[in-house]
């Protein structure tokens, strides 16, 4: 049976996963050697990744593998790099809110590419979270490097047509099978950008291989677990809004051990992005589904 309310412990163990996901900011800023975002993107997804393949042991159906590759370049790959661009180059509350965009992302496109109803609340909240935006990058006291946010909002338009697409084709595995592939397919696809495009560092401190091990098995494989659980136990919209928490959790790690600030403007501005995304997630009265559930039916029902 489903939960109509989830206990403390599914929700507190759930949110533990995006609280996680938060702090990869701070530590490619200050464990990761710097200015090789496509080498961390590859060490943070293709061991682990290759490690849960092993374990699994199940490989794609023949004509899955091109489908496959897509998704794990648009969901892993490309996702992880820009993500990793972005964070070398922002505070880490500025770029986990913009990414935080996404599911707004994913309710344009859908509307877009597979004619979803998208209601005013949606529009609302897509409105919102583009002023935020605006209030975070726009103006000359924001002084934010523009690769960096530029980085940050492509790598959400990444990771959110990957997700229509998973959501259009209903790829014929398990979840973690699937992450499995994808992890591998992303990595596989960063390891040669970035052995071609990047120096390697002469070597890994201590302090360099802490935080690799942390993104990949913390940051990636026990997170995704525990993501995962709660995306089995509990209601699509309620798991989704927990995902604010990674925003949050980085503005606060950011401030607390890195002294960064915020002006009023671009506090403003999140604060939008975040209501934004949270209206963007309120069950829809009457029929009790979310905007973004809608999204996915008509996704399904598309041809």
């Amino acid at each position: 049976m489903q939960h109509t309310a989830p206990r403390w412990f599914d929700i507190g163990l759930t949110a533990l996963a995006p609280l996680i996901w938060g702090s990869t900011y701070l530590v490619t800023t200050e464990f990761l050697p710097p200015n090789v975002p496509l080498l961390s993107a590859a060490l943070r997804t293709l061991p682990i990744g290759l490690f849960m393949l092993l374990c699994l042991r199940q490989l794609p159906a023949r004509g899955w593998w091109g489908k496959i590759f897509l998704l794990g370049m648009l969901n892993i790959g490309v996702f992880q790099a820009l993500l990793f661009v972005a964070a070398y180059r922002l505070p880490g509350g500025v770029a986990a809110t913009i990414g935080a965009i996404q599911p707004l992302v994913v309710v344009l496109l859908g509307w877009a590419w597979f004619q979803a109803k998208t209601g005013l609340p949606s529009w609302i909240a897509a409105l919102c979270g583009l002023a935020g935006v605006a209030m975070l990058v726009l103006g000359p006291e924001a002084a934010l490097d523009l690769t960096g946010v530029a980085a940050a909002a492509a790598g959400a338009f990444s990771m959110a047509c990957g997700t229509l697409l998973t959501k259009k084709w209903l790829p014929p595995a398990s979840a973690m099978v699937l992450t499995s592939w994808q992890l591998t397919a992303g990595g596989l696809f960063l390891l040669p950008l970035a052995l071609i495009f990047e120096p390697m560092p002469a070597h890994f401190s201590l302090l360099n291989i802490a935080g690799y091990l942390w993104l990949g098995v913390i940051g990636t494989g026990l997170t995704y677990v525990m993501w995962l659980r709660g995306v089995l136990k509990m209601p699509a919209a309620a798991v989704t809004t927990l995902s604010l928490l990674s925003p949050l959790s980085a503005t606060v790690l950011g401030a607390l051990v890195l002294q960064q600030q915020l002006t009023l403007l671009q506090t403003l501005g999140m604060t939008a992005v975040l209501l934004g995304v949270w209206l963007g997630q309120r069950p829809v009265r009457k029929t009790a589904t979310s905007p973004v559930e809608k999204t996915e039916l008509a996704i399904k029902k598309a041809p």
